[in-house]
């Protein structure tokens, strides 16, 4: 796979989704039309950023390692990261090529910038990356590989990580941080209405109405936010947000996805940073 820049090609954005639970795209018998809103709006990102990318690289929330960790496997399997799901989800299949040759380029990047990294010949797609891909690219026809967060989850660390991946935006690299805006998973449904609302309005005034400064400033500081250790306990599903941040860091962020009754109640939204050709 080949990721340099031609004259074609512009910088492509990033992006913070939520990525949903477990395996639901293999599940609209038992989910009926609550995933519908997440699916048409991941459905729109090839859109949105007008072209097919050269590969993508999904940071999830469900894989941390001691150091950043890239997926060096051509031929990822998958990983059924998930519990007290029906049995034929134990049994999908999302088949998209991994890259090795990007892999290398991820950690010459991240180890440039002086932060730990390490290739996982063996790591395979789990669910918060093989759930949002199947909405975005049911044929699995796009080079994917996973990098990992770091252990300790600190924002400043996966913010320069981020700044490290940069450039992969100009070698038609689509960066792309998987996690969810509001998990609480012992407070979910209607009665997290209040609080999921109340950090969901802090999040979309933080990353879309402050300006970039302010933007990483208040990221930083995320854990004095309204409501923030009800909408994220343990910060997993919030730090991929950083990584996209950091990836774009002095653009415009909008966002691109939102609800307000998500699984019959939590505020949940999405993000793109920078500009996108077909958006």
């Amino acid at each position: 796979m080949t990721t340099t820049t031609t004259s074609t090609t512009s910088t492509l954005p990033t992006y913070f989704i939520s990525h949903g639970g477990g395996p639901w795209p293999w599940m609209k018998k038992e989910m009926g039309t609550a995933y519908d809103r997440l699916a048409a709006a991941l459905a729109d990102m090839p859109r949105q950023i007008g072209r097919t990318p050269a590969a993508i690289l999904m940071i999830s929330a469900h894989w941390e390692e001691a150091a950043f960790t890239v997926m060096g496997n051509p031929h990822p399997p998958m990983v059924y990261d998930y519990g007290g799901f029906p049995e034929h989800t134990y049994h999908v299949h999302y088949d998209a090529p991994g890259a090795p040759e990007l892999a290398r380029r991820v950690q010459a990047l991240v180890e440039a910038a002086g932060l730990p990294a390490g290739v996982d010949a063996e790591r395979g797609f789990d669910h918060g990356t093989f759930s949002p891909m199947a909405a975005m690219y049911p044929k699995a026809d796009v080079p994917l590989i996973q990098l990992s967060l770091l252990r300790g989850l600190d924002p400043a660390q996966h913010l320069a990580l981020g700044r490290a991946l940069a450039p992969l935006r100009d070698e038609n690299v689509l960066i792309v941080g998987s996690g969810l805006s509001y998990h609480n998973l012992r407070n979910f449904g209607p009665q997290a209405r209040d609080v999921s609302k109340a950090f969901d309005d802090w999040l979309d005034d933080a990353v879309v109405g402050a300006a970039p400064p302010q933007r990483v400033e208040r990221l930083l500081d995320w854990a004095s936010a309204p409501a923030a250790r009800m909408a994220h306990p343990r910060e997993e599903h919030l730090i991929p947000l950083m990584v996209a941040v950091g990836a774009a860091e002095g653009e415009a962020g909008v966002r691109v996805y939102h609800e307000e009754a998500f699984m019959g109640g939590i505020a949940v939204s999405s993000f793109r940073f920078g500009e996108a050709a077909g958006a």
